[in-house]
């Protein structure tokens, strides 16, 4: 069998934004990618995406392109967010730190995000409105998307979340740790309400070593299983509201996301 090439490769277009943050107090610069207007003749899609710094590692432009020349997904913008030096501070659960005061900031992002990065980047698009808005993060990038898209469904219908930082937690090990100390799955049990959100997540078998369960499971695959179950008694199911990718020998690193990446684009952008 052979695949015939394609004669219109569909070309992106990469720029630099900076915005000067009221809300982080620093300046933030953000990668943007999409493709030529004139090849553009349906609907935008917009991806957030958490350590936009490392889009070059992560072969974002790369994946955007195949996916597109195979006529796989629609057009999208990816907003790659660069990382600051207080990025512990700014990831993780907004108005709730972890055991070590980390993630003190993450209720300022979460502002950074809807209030100041969105209008901006429809005033410098001229798209006013978006068919699809979805956020991604990795590690405590992904525990960042999820904390912020689970906050505002009304502006956000996807979330991506590679090797996510469940564990994030209020209570050290050892010193009166239980499992219902991680602050995302109880944000999530303790959430009223059944924000209209489709979730996809992945972890890979060598995330980590760590299984402070002794259950033979390291905690980063049982910590994303243990929060499916929590979205599950939401009343949200799968495959129609979760996907779960676990990578057989994928590692907690920008090779594994990277080829992870065209996955979660075509389950969140997919024709």
């Amino acid at each position: 069998m052979y695949l015939s090439w394609i004669e219109n490769e569909m070309t992106l277009t990469e720029t630099k934004i900076a915005i000067d943050s009221d809300a982080l107090k620093r300046g933030v610069t953000i990668t943007l990618l999409l493709p030529e207007e004139s090849e553009v003749s349906e609907p935008v899609n917009l991806l957030l995406l958490n350590d936009g710094q490392e889009a070059d590692n992560l072969r974002i432009k790369a994946s955007l392109e195949n996916l597109y020349n195979y006529g796989a997904i629609k057009p999208v913008l990816v907003a790659a967010i660069h990382a600051g030096d207080e990025r512990v501070q700014e990831y993780g659960t907004a108005g709730i730190p972890d055991f070590k005061q980390r993630g003190a900031k993450a209720a300022a992002y979460t502002k950074f995000i809807v209030t100041e990065l969105l209008p901006a980047i429809k005033k410098v698009t001229g798209i006013a409105d978006f068919n699809s808005t979805a956020f991604a993060g990795f590690s405590l990038g992904g525990l960042s998307a999820m904390d912020i898209t689970w906050r505002y469904p009304e502006v956000f219908d996807k979330v991506g979340v590679f090797s996510g930082s469940f564990w994030w937690r209020t209570k050290e090990l050892g010193k009166g740790y239980t499992d219902n100390d991680r602050i995302m799955h109880s944000i999530i049990r303790n959430t009223a309400s059944k924000p209209d959100l489709k979730i996809w997540l992945q972890t890979g078998t060598k995330d980590e070593t760590a299984d402070r369960n002794m259950n033979g499971i390291i905690d980063s695959i049982d910590d994303t299983i243990d929060l499916i179950k929590e979205l599950e008694n939401k009343g949200y199911t799968r495959p129609a509201d979760i996907q779960y990718l676990e990578m057989v020998g994928g590692a907690h690193n920008v090779a594994t996301w990277a080829e992870a990446m065209p996955k979660f684009l075509v389950w969140a952008f997919g024709r």
